[in-house]
């Protein structure tokens, strides 16, 4: 017992109060302001004393006008420098505090990913909220499948690691149809009979209802779900499943990373490669890299699975971070669906104005006759992607952003997919007052519409962010593509990756070019695991698959590529531009924002960002500073934006955070965030 009763702490241990030295706790305020990611010493009353333990969250009074924030307890102590303490108020009770391997990935996180510490720590938490008792998973038990003999391997090599005192790491290549999830669940029934707990990562909302039907039909009622779409009474029914230890294993988008796994195990990322694994908000975490710090800490086992795996997970590969394990055949035996690619400027010469190429045209007939499914693909919704006037050039555009309204004709409204703006559609134009309206471009609501004009005999469904506002209408439109074997199925990237629709022997990639002309260094990359993703939906069962590919850039490495199904002449091509150039993985860079609605004073403001870091690195040769320019899309939601780009040699977070407690940056007036790797340059 130490002097006035206090004993001393350890970990998430509360203490006895006696005597008059007060009781002091660590606290970080949980929010994205970069002046309020300090620590603060809060005086920790009496009648509360027995609740407060480090890893809590809590009510403080903050700031003059003493508004309530909520706030983290990092530490207890038993003495602070700063006199005239505030008091927390309440220990708000989640039924949960955090642990020391989770507060040591916190501040990994922050300290990486260049935000407070307080924001991370919010993400473990979730609101406790009185909610129903869950109906009961329905599912039919399945039974494991015979492994072949490539899924055998990798499922043996996985497994040995299991139990070890070290994280070891996997990236499984395999191609579509290989069957990475059956080697994905035999593996973690292996992990949880031995008593460890096992996180699923998969990357949309879209493949999640296909992944956990499978999970559960095998592993039963020891599968908790996490996923945007959970009201928050599901998601924390879900959350105590995983907290008391009822549920083994976490199925869900990448939030599921933070959930209170027991004695974890094993973590899997399906699709590793998508970009939606990048948090779009502060923080600004990539739950790739995030899982990798988790299994390090936990001496777990990583698993990344993909057909396309990202050029630097794959380089890592390559320079032995990571054991590559290769699934090179499908599990029937069948064949890579043949894909054609077809030159859309012949079309045109050869008289063809619409939007399907002679030989889409045919195959679709083919399937059509044939009683077979076709998938039609096309990464960008609405009906028209701009309005023009022929006789003045005139285009619609967003009021409160700088890029052209898309035409929803279903509506006959012009929509902004930015900040969901909505302006009634025109007949005449607005500047010239003439009736030369012109639509173009083509979203997949054009393509609906053509589908049933050319083949109107044909049963269409479109699934894009239009069709799938509604909870459950992903599954919905999914299950009723399969169940009514439904012709025709349109859509955007969610139908692109994922599922298993055993009939589909044709997918259409109506405009290959959409992705390959976005505006930044990843946009080969992408273009290639689109259009390898989405031919792998074809042919997965006992029926050959067929893929047409109209583009106007044939010759395109990755669309050459992704012809021939061959991922390593891709990487090989891609990884020398990027060395080349310095892109990732050969540095690392970081992405500053400046928004305002004043536009002198965005520009203004974004000189003196960039003059700050100069400074710091002016004599750093391995920091590159790029001069402040307008984001591509220089004006969203009424706000202008600039951006600077600063290219770096590997691992210079410390450095970056250094520049970023430069008071003077408390200055500036503009909003600014920060983006560490960032996948998008909008």
């Amino acid at each position: 017992m130490r002097k006035n009763g206090l004993r001393k702490l350890v970990h998430g241990q509360t203490c006895n109060y006696k005597g008059e030295m007060a009781l002091i706790a660590e606290v970080v305020i949980n929010s994205p302001a970069r002046g309020l990611g300090k620590i603060y010493d809060y005086k920790v009353n009496k009648d509360i004393i027995g609740t407060v333990t480090e890893g809590a969250m809590v009510t403080v009074p903050f700031g003059n006008g003493n508004r309530l924030e909520n706030g983290f307890v990092l530490k207890l102590k038993e003495k602070s420098r700063i006199k005239g303490l505030k008091e927390i108020i309440e220990v708000i009770d989640v039924g949960f505090t955090l642990g020391e391997k989770q507060l040591e990935l916190a501040k990994w996180i922050s300290e990486t990913y260049l935000c407070n510490l307080g924001v991370v720590l919010n993400l473990f938490f979730t609101d406790k909220v009185n909610a129903r008792k869950e109906k009961k998973f329905d599912f039919k038990p399945t039974y494991d499948l015979t492994p072949t003999a490539e899924q055998q391997l990798a499922i043996d090599k996985i497994n040995n690691t299991c139990g070890k005192d070290v994280s070891k790491k996997f990236l499984l290549h395999g191609v579509t149809g290989s069957g990475k999830t059956e080697v994905y669940i035999q593996v973690i029934k292996e992990f949880i009979n031995k008593g460890y707990g096992a996180i699923v990562l998969v990357p949309e909302i879209s493949l999640t209802p296909q992944t956990v039907k499978r999970f559960v039909e095998r592993l039963g009622d020891k599968v908790a779900v996490f996923h945007s779409r959970l009201s928050k009474g599901e998601k924390y029914l879900e959350w105590q499943k995983v907290n008391n230890g009822t549920a083994k294993v976490v199925v869900g988008a990448r939030s599921a990373l933070f959930t209170p796994v027991k004695n974890l195990g094993i973590v899997i990322i399906d699709e590793e490669h998508d970009t939606s694994y990048k948090s779009g908000q502060s923080p600004y975490y990539n739950a790739r890299d995030v899982a990798e710090k988790l299994c390090e800490i936990n001496n777990a086992t990583l698993v990344l699975g993909s057909a396309t795996p990202d050029i630097s997970t794959y380089y890592k590969a390559q320079i032995g971070e990571l054991e590559l394990i290769e699934l090179k055949e499908r599990t029937n035996h069948k064949t890579l669906p043949k894909i054609d690619i077809v030159d859309m400027r012949n079309e045109l010469i050869a008289g063809n104005k619409t939007i399907f190429s002679q030989r889409l045209y045919d195959e679709i007939k083919y399937n059509l006759a044939n009683k077979q499914q076709t998938i039609l693909f096309l990464n960008r919704r609405g009906y028209s992607t701009f309005v023009s006037c022929r006789k003045c050039g005139f285009v619609a555009k967003c009021k409160n952003c700088n890029i052209a309204l898309t035409y929803h004709m279903d509506k006959n409204t012009l929509e902004c997919h930015y900040c969901g703006a909505k302006f009634k559609n025109f007949d005449v134009c607005p500047v010239c007052h003439e009736k030369y309206i012109k639509y173009f471009g083509i979203g997949t609501q054009k393509i609906e519409n053509a589908v049933k004009a050319v083949f109107p005999e044909a049963s269409t469904i479109r699934m894009d962010l239009d069709t799938t506002t509604q909870k459950d209408s992903h599954e919905k439109i999914l299950g009723k593509f399969k169940d009514e074997n439904i012709d025709i199925l349109i859509g955007t990237q969610m139908i692109a990756k994922g599922h298993d629709f055993p009939n589909v022997t044709l997918v259409g990639v109506m405009a290959a070019d959409t992705s390959l002309n976005s505006n930044d260094f990843y946009s080969a990359e992408r273009t290639f695991d689109l259009l390898t993703q989405v031919a792998g939906r074809a042919g997965r069962a006992e029926k050959t698959g067929r893929v047409v590919i109209q583009t106007y850039d044939v010759d395109n490495y990755s669309i050459v590529s992704a012809k021939e199904h061959d991922y390593n002449t891709f990487y090989n091509q891609e990884i020398l531009l990027r060395e080349q150039l310095c892109y990732p993985p050969f540095c690392d860079i970081l992405l500053i924002n400046i928004s305002g609605e004043n536009e002198s004073e965005v520009i203004e403001d974004s000189r003196t960002i960039r003059e700050i870091f100069e400074e710091y690195f002016k004599d750093d040769k391995d920091v590159r500073i790029l001069k402040e320019v307008p984001s591509p899309i220089s004006k969203l939601k009424n706000k202008f934006r600039f951006r600077i780009i600063i290219k770096s040699g590997l691992k210079s977070n410390e450095k970056f955070n250094n520049v970023l407690e430069d008071k003077r940056l408390n200055d500036i007036k503009s909003e600014f965030t920060v983006d560490f790797n960032p996948v998008s340059f909008n």
